[in-house]
């Protein structure tokens, strides 16, 4: 049974379409196709029913994707990785995630990968944008704090963080020193990621506090914003650890106590399984996989 007939059904079984497939293997619609059809033949069994808009899989197309998806994704990126060790790894890797951990965690892991000779160009936005910029073939790796739940992508958790309950020390002892909590909170400013409040919300719900007279006075994607105001005394947040350890030592800011306790948040590096054919690519994920693993 051929390896490309069997690549191709992979693709063609997360796309859920040949066009789409065609496109991130670099093939033709027909030879897709033929493709599909031939290892159809083999098996003796229908693996798609053509729809309209794309394709559906069979009961036999989830066993077969099941029995081989991983382990051809696993044997493409170990020989990818094999062969970028003897050869020029030299070229454009486009990255995409969030801009604050790109900018505080991901830039101190690029040194060996600049040395190698590859020129990274880094693309920020929410976890939506991340998986869609990959999804697309924009991007050849994300990061994101978001699970992935797309078939189409794969993810390996790289860092935990606590998010914790900020804000400056005059702010902080005011909310300390209330005798309602949730009171405390609505009457000082809010700042936030976005207008779902999704780290706010997390840490609210597991303190058993009320949010419906939570709105943020600010809202950006880039909690480096957020941390400059909160340390000229403007308001509270949660914010990652790894982005307040130091102001928190430094007495800048000050960790508001939970009555219950703190959240924790995962961060993931994201890829499509296509992109680790090429070797560049699956030099740089497994570079980074290892240094993040290291800076945990």
């Amino acid at each position: 049974m051929s390896l490309v007939r069997l690549r191709t059904f992979i693709e063609v079984y997360r796309q859920r379409s040949i066009s789409s497939a065609s496109r991130m293997l670099n093939l033709t619609q027909p030879a897709v196709s033929q493709h599909i059809a031939g290892l159809e033949v083999a098996i003796g069994r229908p693996l798609f029913e053509r729809l309209a808009t794309g394709v559906t899989p069979t009961a036999a197309a989830d066993e077969l994707a099941l029995d081989i998806g991983d382990k051809l994704d696993l044997a493409e990126a170990a020989l990818a990785s094999a062969r970028a060790r003897s050869m020029d790894v030299a070229g454009v890797l486009q990255f995409v995630g969030h801009a604050d951990f790109i900018s505080e965690v991901l830039s101190e892991q690029l040194l060996p990968l600049l040395e190698a000779g590859i020129r990274v160009r880094m693309h920020t936005g929410d976890g939506p944008f991340v998986n869609n910029m990959l999804i697309e073939g924009h991007c050849d790796l994300g990061i994101s704090a978001h699970p992935v739940i797309d078939s189409r992508l794969k993810s390996e958790r790289i860092m935990t963080s606590r998010a914790l309950p900020v804000a400056s020390p005059d702010v902080a002892q005011r909310i300390i020193e209330a005798k309602d909590l949730t009171l405390a909170l609505t009457t000082e400013p809010m700042l936030a990621y976005n207008l779902e409040l999704s780290l706010i919300n997390n840490w609210i719900i597991k303190n058993k506090l009320k949010s419906e007279r939570l709105i943020p006075a600010v809202v950006s994607q880039d909690l480096r914003a957020q941390r400059k105001l909160l340390i000229q005394g403007f308001g509270w947040s949660v914010l990652p650890e790894f982005l307040c350890r130091e102001q928190i030592k430094n007495n800048e800011l000050v960790e508001i106590p939970s009555p219950v306790g703190t959240c924790e948040l995962h961060y993931y590096l994201i890829w499509a399984p296509s992109a680790l054919r090429q070797f560049r690519v699956a030099h740089a994920r497994q570079t980074l996989l290892q240094g993040l693993k290291d800076h945990r």
